[in-house]
């Protein structure tokens, strides 16, 4: 029987779309403890390539006949060997084309919603990190939030609507992925923005954002009005788009807060984070949708595989905005917090512009689930 290549995006809408997926994933144990693809509809069976170097007549039983195995390693060479076995002993077996690093890699665009003068917010979902960015566009001008270094996505996709990219906005200065606004600002002589108290050490010019700032695009004057809201790191800067959406990027999520320690602040930083959750964003209305910049777990996914809720609906449902005693949040977001991202300190160097990675370096530095929240 012969092997298939499935590719991360054929597995994204598996997921998006919670249909069932045996996976056989062949990493170290402790990476896929770590961080493995996940779904309503995924079984796992994680046994190590080093396991099955002489066959895979062991693992059998435990293999589904009747229907289609995917399996997956880090880089897709150890998989393919592993799906080429299995086939030979009569299963149905794709591997994951580029492994997980390409899954960590592959963006999902979905539209999020409408402007009321006719324009659109898109949503681009990386799955397999749990970023999320934005694409604002009115009558063929666009913005762009928080972007990944896969710049051609958005670049091909802004092309695909005719859509001319004007502002490029960081909401703060990442410390568990490398930005793409400054070249993507670049290569279309569009604006770059980023917090000001964020960007001390940065190395490049900018266009300082700041509370108040609105921007236009469009002959449809979409509003995108920077508001400031510190915690997660001290330049963060959320935006209300058309008084309808609330971008938090990494303050507010859909389950969860963000953490306020990953440039070493957490004290520091915890009453800020406290004031914009419990403060700046009650003045807001209940009914502006929320869209974060990123996503913990997949439940979090909408039926669609958007990731949004009524600002109203999270004062009601997410822990972190019911904490009444301050000690009691300040212990919480201080002294119960996962592991920090991988490489995130060199992370925030190459979004300061201290250091230029090359693609690889880039892509082992950002492999790893989200740990942008408090859990």
């Amino acid at each position: 029987m012969a092997v298939r290549e499935m590719h991360p995006k054929e597995a994204a809408e598996k997921a998006i779309r919670k249909e069932k997926l045996f996976i056989l994933d062949v990493r170290n144990t402790a990476d896929f403890e770590d961080w493995k693809i996940e779904g309503a509809g995924i079984e796992h069976l994680n046994v190590p390539y080093f396991e099955l170097i002489d066959g895979v007549e062991d693992i059998l039983d435990k293999i589904p006949e009747d229907r289609e195995v995917l399996v997956v390693c880090a880089k897709e060479g150890s998989s393919v060997m592993v799906a080429e076995m299995l086939a030979e002993h009569g299963r149905d077996v794709a591997y994951l084309k580029g492994g997980m690093k390409a899954w960590s890699e592959h963006l999902v665009p979905l539209k999020a919603g409408d402007m009321k003068d006719g324009g659109e917010l898109y949503q681009f979902v990386r799955i397999g990190k749990g970023c999320l960015s934005y694409m604002a566009i009115s009558n063929g001008e666009a913005a762009l939030f928080d972007a990944t270094r896969m710049t051609d996505v958005y670049l091909d996709f802004a092309k695909s609507i005719n859509a001319e990219i004007k502002h490029v906005f960081d909401t703060h200065l990442h410390a568990d992925h490398i930005s793409g606004g400054r070249i993507i600002a670049e290569k279309t002589n569009a604006k770059y923005w980023l917090p000001p108290k964020d960007a001390g050490e940065v190395v490049f010019d900018y266009e300082p954002l700041e509370d108040g700032n609105e921007v236009m695009i469009g002959s449809t004057k979409i509003s995108i009005e920077a508001l400031y809201s510190p915690g997660h790191t001290i330049g963060s800067t959320s935006f209300v788009i058309d008084d309808r959406y609330l971008l938090t990027g990494d303050i507010l999520f859909i389950d969860s807060i963000g953490r306020p320690d990953l440039a070493g602040l957490a004290e520091d930083w915890v009453g800020d984070l406290r004031k914009t959750l419990y403060s700046r964003y009650k003045e807001l209305s209940d009914e502006l949708i929320v869209l974060p910049a990123h996503f913990m777990i997949m439940d979090e996914l909408n039926e669609d595989g958007t990731v949004s809720k009524r600002l109203g609906e999270l004062y009601a449902t997410n822990h972190g905005l019911n904490i009444a005693d301050e000690d009691e949040f300040r212990n919480l977001v201080t002294k119960n917090l996962p592991p920090q991202p991988n490489a995130y300190q060199e992370i925030r160097q190459a979004n300061m512009g201290k250091i230029t990675p090359d693609e690889e370096q880039q892509r082992e530095m950002e492999i790893g689930p989200n740990r942008c929240a408090v859990r």
